[in-house]
């Protein structure tokens, strides 16, 4: 049975310190789990418990007559599973963010990939029934502060992305050449950067770098899963591995992805050393080797995520006479990463991803996008 909302207010009226709460849904067909989500949700500050149910027809019940800001949203249940569910909740919820928290998490099952790719914000793992105290309620709760406070997009813009539409051109030097496409994304990136590779036209064969904020263990699966997208070779980064064109390499999840010149040969570079802004890997590193290793041959994307990740990346591909695009707020799941770079000034156009894959014909030769 879901939970009254109003249980959950403070009984003074008065609004707690960090604002209005965010509205919390927990699906998880265990009353044992449901219950110490529960009690790790209730306890924190500028949080509440507005639905605890036990499948997802009892989640689309609650939905159709109430608010949520975030769904906690188990994979393995009964009836219907929470990959089938996610799309029917996502288009119920209107404004809310989906949290797959699931087993599946810890090994990167491909479902966790899946509710990703359908439009879910984050995943986490679920762990055993013995360790849910300590950093694990930690981790989720700052997880659901941040995504219930995010600024509403509506939901129609985070799942289906509009028509391609021709973009305004950029300029672009009749001698550059695009040598290199450097793509930074986060939560609300796999389906931003599906939608960018299946508007990118073939005959661009610029190597793709892409830092997709996820754990190592979904990197493989992950680049199996953009392989059925592209005729592309896709691959995990490995550190010597020569940079071809058509081919899309990937950050692995405990390491930034960098470009190296060796002569006139480029190669993949690891770097594991921590970044000021905490990621990893991080697109900062992988942006500032892209303007060292191509200058001006060089294109960053920035796609949907949160913070501010790439920003400082951008500047300094930018500064090497590079071009960056930034993904427009309206087609994000959050505007966080896309956003620091455009309100610093350093895209040249702030558009949908498929608006950006088109944009980028501007480079073949003797074409502007059209």
């Amino acid at each position: 049975m879901a939970r009254s909302a109003s249980l959950s207010i403070n009984p003074d009226g008065a609004e707690r310190p960090t604002g209005r709460s965010v509205r919390v849904m927990l699906v998880d067909d265990s009353l044992v789990v449901r219950s110490i989500l529960e009690r790790i949700v209730d306890q924190r500050m500028g949080l509440m418990v507005c639905a605890s149910v036990a499948s997802a027809h009892e989640a689309l019940a609650y939905l159709a007559c109430e608010p949520v800001d975030v769904v906690v949203l188990d994979i393995e249940m009964p009836g219907m599973n929470g990959i089938d569910a996610l799309p029917h909740i996502l288009e119920r919820a209107a404004n809310a963010r989906v949290l797959i928290l699931s087993s599946n998490c810890v090994e990167g099952g491909p479902a966790a990939i899946e509710a990703l790719a359908l439009g879910a914000s984050d995943t986490l793992a679920k762990p055993g029934r013995g360790s849910f105290s300590g950093r694990f309620a930690e981790v989720l709760t700052d997880r659901l502060l941040s995504l219930g406070q995010l600024e509403a997009v509506p939901a129609a813009t985070r799942i289906a992305f509009r028509p391609p539409v021709p973009p305004a051109p950029v300029a672009v030097d009749a001698d550059q050449r695009l040598e290199c496409i450097a793509v930074a994304a986060s939560t609300g990136g796999i389906p931003a950067f599906a939608n960018f590779l299946a508007h990118l036209d073939p005959r661009i064969t610029a190597p793709i770098l892409l830092t997709q904020h996820l754990p190592d263990a979904f990197m493989e699966f992950y680049a199996r899963q953009i392989a059925t997208m592209t005729k592309r070779k896709v691959c995990v980064g490995v550190a010597g591995m020569k940079v071809e064109p058509d081919h899309i390499y990937l950050a692995p999840g405990d390491a930034h992805l960098m470009v190296v010149a060796n002569g006139v040969r480029r190669e993949i570079a690891l770097d594991r050393r921590p970044v000021e802004n905490g990621c990893c890997p991080s697109a900062d590193p992988m942006l500032a080797s892209v303007a060292d290793a191509y200058g001006a041959g060089g294109v960053a994307v920035v796609l949907s995520g949160m913070g501010r990740d790439g920003a400082q990346g951008a500047a300094r591909l930018k500064a090497a006479g590079g071009t960056i695009f930034a993904q427009a707020p309206e087609s994000c799941v959050i505007w966080g990463m896309p956003g620091a770079v455009a309100k610093a000034g350093l895209a040249a156009a702030t558009l949908n991803p498929d608006a950006i894959a088109l944009m980028l014909r501007g480079y073949l030769p003797g074409r502007r996008p059209s």
